[in-house]
């Protein structure tokens, strides 16, 4: 007997990456990504972008315009490759796929970025070198994809590689069935817009530092209130800015009093 198995779902999402160095993305098929690939709920591919470059050199940049120093990524081969990877729409109801150029010039990528990529259909990540993509490659794609530059932070690095390694991960393990435990990422730092609080495991006590009391305690309402606690604390010293918008409680105020955090005017 022949054929496909018709119960075997369709990918939950397409993930595409360009870049001009696929090796430095290998471990995309590693630990939950690898598993989600095996699981049938990620479907990967990393193109080389030279493959869509025609000189002998396979070259994938010029000098760019205005006499700035550096070189800039050639839209011709920019382009080629976008239009085999994402050919326009048979029609205005498809889902339209999504680009992610990782840039230090992009906005910050937030835990709500993860989820609202892990709810797309396909998303292609563009891996920027040198001085950048050119503007136009951008420009035009966002004509029959949507398109977001975004940033893993205030630094610069040498590619976008790094960046696609660590937003892909933070989208792939956001994925149903990915994870063993929904709670596992339900609980993680920014899932309710603070800081996770510490963890303990075995043994109870270890180089004379006990685990807490409370997590040993088996009250659950007391386990709840001290990991609110630890997290309003954790916050509070690393990153108060993030108190600002975050929905507390009396018990929560008063919790951030004891470490002298106060509310912002305004």
């Amino acid at each position: 007997m022949t054929g496909t198995d018709d119960t075997v779902p369709a990918p939950r999402l397409r993930l595409d990456v360009v870049t001009a160095f696929p090796d430095y993305l290998a471990p995309l098929r590693l630990a939950l990504p690898g598993r989600a690939i095996d699981r049938g709920i990620l479907d990967l591919e990393v193109h080389d972008l030279r493959a869509w470059a025609h000189d002998v050199h396979r070259s994938v940049d010029d000098t760019p315009f205005g006499g700035v120093p550096g070189m800039v990524m050639r839209p011709t081969v920019w382009g080629e490759a976008l239009d085999e990877l994402v050919p326009p729409p048979a029609d205005d109801s498809a889902e339209r796929s999504l680009l992610i150029v990782p840039t230090p010039a992009g906005r910050p990528f937030t835990q709500d970025d993860a989820h609202r990529y892990a709810r797309r259909g396909h998303l292609l990540f563009a891996c920027g070198r040198y001085e950048g993509i050119d503007q136009r490659v951008i420009d035009e794609a966002s004509t029959r994809m949507d398109v977001e530059e975004v940033s893993i932070g205030d630094y610069v690095l040498i590619g976008g590689e790094v960046a696609v390694l660590v937003m892909a991960e933070a989208v792939v393990r956001l994925l149903p069935g990915v994870l063993g435990n929904q709670r596992s990422h339900e609980e993680d730092s920014f899932s309710d817009g603070l800081l996770e609080g510490p963890s303990y495991t075995r043994p109870e006590e270890w180089r004379g530092r006990p685990v807490p009391a409370v997590l040993r305690s088996g009250d659950h309402a007391k386990i709840a209130r001290w990991r609110r606690d630890e997290s309003l604390r954790r916050t509070a010293r690393r990153r108060p800015e993030l108190l600002d918008g975050a929905d507390l409680r009396p018990a929560d105020l008063e919790t951030l009093a004891s470490v002298g955090w106060t509310p912002r005017a305004g």
